[in-house]
């Protein structure tokens, strides 16, 4: 089968792989029929996870159909037509009893990080039951593979995490794909003040047509001044949505007494945590990966169009042009690339 590999910083090869088989019981092997790049797979590829074996195939995000299944799998049979979801958990051990399905001991975030993941033509989810979900026909493949993490993410350690309650001001800090899943699940909880902060105007001008009430270019406005002549003391919820020191700065400068900062960026390296001026302000600050326990309800959601998914959706391309897709990707503001999906079929 064709399967995208990686070999180390900045090396990575569509090739030949063998085509997976069950391991476990709890196994089943999936025909991927659409698959995304993600911001993770962008710091695997510059080397951001020296820990990834040489030859591992990437990707966890996608769609696909069951092509076989193992002898311990109850909720899915051949043919079925199935949402991957990032996170993979067993459902028994501590973490997952918890809810907290990306620290399972026998799974988490491992499909194209210590496992082989699903930018290929087949795949194996380990643990189907619990990592698998079935779509229903309302929801359009492309659509559905925003389900897989970028959704549940922004809802989850964005909205949720940030505790968005209704009349709150809120701003979110970067308008990428992630960025753009909390501008949309934060409706849910009917904030009054939705501020968007990026760099790229085509990005911010697509936040305002998803929802936000206000807009500010961190490259050519002063953030501060802005927020404070929008909402005075600052925001109720301020989610960092990029990981990188310069965003978590922002959103550290523009909270009020009593707010939320929820962190939702992967950071590579330190950021200063300004505490000598933070301990006054009794602030709750939260971090953390996806745990997908909301997917079933955002599926339902999106099932019903509660979202216009499709706008986050900007370029496609098929399997044998993954490695031009990853270049676009990698430049994203100049090619104006939000969320690319790689087609199998």
């Amino acid at each position: 089968m064709k399967a995208l590999v990686y070999h180390g910083d900045h090396n990575i090869a569509l090739e030949e792989k063998p085509k997976p088989t069950i391991l476990k019981p709890t196994d089943v092997i999936i025909k991927v029929l659409k698959t995304t790049i993600c911001g993770t797979d962008l710091g695997i590829y510059k080397g951001k996870n020296p820990e990834i074996a040489d030859g591992r195939i990437l990707g966890h995000e996608g769609v696909g159909l069951v092509e076989e299944v193992g002898e311990s799998v109850t909720q899915f049979k051949k043919g079925d037509k199935v949402l991957i979801s990032c996170i993979t958990s067993c459902g028994s051990c501590e973490y997952c009893k918890k809810q907290l399905y990306s620290h399972c001991k026998d799974g988490g975030w491992i499909l194209g990080y210590m496992i082989d993941g699903v930018q290929a033509e087949y795949a194996r989810i380990p643990h189907a039951d619990n990592s698998l979900y079935k779509i229903p026909a309302s929801i359009d493949d492309e659509v559905a593979v925003l389900l897989s993490d970028i959704l549940p993410t922004g809802h989850e350690i964005g909205v949720q995490y940030g505790q968005v309650k209704p009349g709150d001001a809120i701003a979110i800090v970067g308008a990428g794909p992630v960025g753009m899943s909390v501008l949309l699940t934060a409706q849910f909880y009917s904030p009054s003040i939705i501020i968007m902060i990026d760099m790229d105007e085509n990005r911010l001008g697509l936040a305002k047509e998803l929802g936000a009430t206000h807009t500010i270019n961190s490259g050519t406005e002063n953030v501060l001044e802005t927020i404070q002549s929008i909402v005075g003391d600052g925001v109720d919820v301020a989610i960092e949505a990029v990981g990188i020191p310069a965003t978590w700065d922002i959103c550290q400068k523009i909270v009020k007494p009593g707010a939320h900062i929820a962190n939702v960026g992967v950071h590579g390296v330190k950021v200063d945590f300004e505490i000598e001026k933070l301990w006054i302000k009794n602030l709750t600050i939260t971090t953390g990966l996806v745990n997908t326990n909301t997917t079933p309800m955002l599926i339902k959601a999106v099932s019903a169009n509660r979202f216009d998914l499709k706008k986050l959706i900007t370029h496609h391309y098929k399997l044998d042009e993954i490695e031009e897709a990853y270049q676009i990707f990698l430049n994203g503001a100049k090619e104006k690339a939000l969320k690319i999906i790689i087609d199998n079929n």
